[in-house]
């Protein structure tokens, strides 16, 4: 019977910073920290709160900060070179040296964006992760969605300038005023009782032109955008669907390949100790 044997490397120091940095509670508590430094840096912008607890919030703020310098410099070491192949480490790492800049005049703006690490709960969340998917996948076909809606813009706000410049400099007197009034109209926000009827007041059929331009871009438009977006998030969900069946499937396969191997191994047993049983009655008979 043949004993083999296998060497085992040595576990080292990085190994076990990378498997501390890895466990289920530390990605939690970073995560707790997280959202408890967004509370704070929210609540730091009362003054009524600073002018309270102002000097316990920034002590706050400096043990946070400290913590998420630990936790950046315990991922460099345990990963290395690796750690700038994942866009969410660099994202962090950016955001706390944000977060080291002096509070200075016209430097402490940059420290508040540190509440944007709020984000990377989006990287923990499986559906929030195929959200963020399905959108980054659809920006492909909203860029043939955005030209065609910039041409329909460019068109009729040339045509509002012509048109209605002349009356109503301060909505259609330029390209650019044209523009920002048909996206007001286009979001229908104050667009009948604030912009159209005051036209028509004077240019009585002007409602033949806003009303096609509202049906081209506020409904016909906006609904391929959210067309676009059901599609490639539905599309993102059969994959992710699809993914876990494959891991299941090779699941399932790798443990019954171990069960027939280890049935093909007790059988060559059986074979073996049947020989053995033949090999002793043969020699008792002889």
């Amino acid at each position: 019977m043949n004993v083999e044997t296998t060497q085992t490397e040595p576990v080292t120091l990085r190994d076990k910073v990378r498997a501390f940095v890895e466990t289920d509670w530390v990605g939690n508590a970073i995560l707790a920290i997280i959202i408890f430094n967004a509370i704070m840096l929210g609540l730091s912008t009362s003054d009524n709160v600073m002018a309270v607890a102002g000097g316990f919030i920034s002590v706050l703020d400096d043990i946070v900060l400290a913590i998420f310098v630990i936790e950046l410099l315990m991922k460099l070491y345990a990963y290395g070179l690796r750690f700038f192949t994942s866009a969410w480490n660099i994202f962090d790492l950016v955001v706390v040296g944000l977060g080291l800049l002096p509070d200075r005049q016209g430097l402490s703006a940059l420290r508040g964006l540190r509440v944007i690490r709020a984000m990377r709960l989006l990287s923990v969340i499986p559906q929030m992760r195929a959200v963020v998917q399905a959108l980054l996948d659809a920006l492909p076909g909203m860029g043939a969605v955005i030209i065609m809606i910039s041409i329909v813009f460019y068109v009729f706000g040339v045509m509002a300038t012509l048109m209605y410049g002349p009356e109503f400099y301060e909505w259609f007197g330029t390209l650019g005023r044209s523009l920002y009034s048909l996206f007001q109209i286009m979001t229908l926000e104050s667009w009948s009782m604030g912009i159209v009827r005051p036209v028509m007041e004077t240019y009585p059929a002007a409602w033949a032109f806003f009303v096609p331009f509202i049906i081209i871009t506020a409904f016909s438009v906006l609904n391929l955008f959210i067309g676009l977006l059901v599609n490639t998030m539905q599309s993102a969900v059969e994959e992710e669907a699809e993914q876990e069946f494959e891991k299941l499937r090779d699941l399932v396969k790798s443990e019954t390949d171990l069960v027939d191997a280890h049935v093909l191994a007790l059988h060559d047993e059986i074979k073996a100790l049947r020989a053995e049983v033949a090999a002793l009655k043969g020699g008792s008979d002889g």
